[in-house]
C-alpha cells in the first residue's frame, strides 16, 4: 500500500511514517504544508493518504482543502483525515461525492497502532473510518432526508456503528445481538435508503455516506 503522510508537526509526521512502514506499507511522500500536500497527491496518486486539517501557510483548513481539490481531480482518491478539529462544512463536502474511500479520525481518539492501521487499510479499500465524535458533530444540525427518517431507532444505531467502520460481527458485539440479527437490520436499512447494489461493501459505504450527508 502506497501512502502519503501530510502533517506539519515533524515528530508526529515522522512517527506516522515509522508506524506505517513497520506494518509493511510504503510511505511514498510526506508533506508539511497545504500546497505540498496537493502536489504530493497529484504526483503520486497514492493508495491512501493521511492528512491533517490545519496546516501552513494559513494554519486553518489547508490540508482538508487540499484533499478536496485532489478528490475533485481524482474521484475516489482514498483520504483519511487525522486532526484535532472537526471542520463541519468541508468534512461534509469531503463525503458528498459518494465514492467512498474516506475517513475522519480525531488524534485524541487513536489509542493503538493496530486500530489506526486498520482504519487506514479500510479507507484504502474504499471503505469508511469515522470517529464517533466526528459523526456526532456532523449530525448536530439540520434535518435528515426522507430515507433516514424511515429508519427505526435500532437501525439508526446500527448505521451509526457502521459509520465507525465496524463489521456486522463487531456491531453485534457492541449492541449484544447476533451477527445474523445485525444482518437483517442492515438489509432493512439498505432497502429503506434505496440502496440495492449487490456489492455489500459498496452498499455499506453508500449507506454511511447517506447518513453523514443529510440534505
Amino acid at each position: 500500500m502506497r501512502v502519503v503522510v501530510a502533517e506539519d508537526l515533524y515528530l508526529l509526521r515522522d512517527g506516522m511514517v515509522r508506524l506505517i512502514e513497520a506494518f509493511g506499507h510504503q510511505v511514498v511522500a510526506t508533506a508539511a504544508t497545504g500546497p505540498e500536500t496537493l502536489d504530493a497527491l497529484r504526483t503520486w496518486r497514492p493508495d491512501v493518504s493521511v492528512i491533517d486539517v490545519r496546516m501552513p501557510p494559513s494554519q486553518s483548513d489547508e490540508g482538508l482543502r487540499a484533499a478536496l481539490t485532489a478528490r475533485s481531480e481524482m474521484p475516489g482518491l482514498p483520504v483519511l483525515i487525522l486532526s484535532q478539529h472537526v471542520e463541519q462544512l468541508y468534512a461534509r463536502e469531503l463525503l458528498a461525492d459518494g465514492s467512498g474511500g474516506v475517513g475522519y479520525l480525531l488524534k485524541e481518539s487513536v489509542f493503538d497502532a493496530e486500530g489506526f492501521i486498520g482504519a487506514l487499510e479500510r479507507v484504502a479499500g474504499g471503505g469508511t473510518a469515522m470517529d464517533p465524535a466526528v459523526i456526532a458533530k456532523l449530525l448536530s444540525g439540520g434535518s435528515r432526508n426522507r430515507g433516514l427518517e424511515r429508519l427505526t431507532e435500532r437501525e439508526h444505531s446500527v448505521l451509526a456503528l457502521m459509520a465507525e467502520g465496524l463489521s456486522n460481527q463487531a456491531i453485534g458485539r457492541r449492541v449484544f445481538l447476533s451477527e445474523s440479527t445485525i444482518g437483517k437490520y442492515t438489509t432493512s436499512l439498505f432497502g429503506k435508503l434505496g440502496i440495492t447494489d449487490d456489492d455489500d461493501t459498496n452498499r455499506r459505504v453508500r449507506a454511511v455516506l447517506t447518513y453523514l450527508n443529510r440534505s
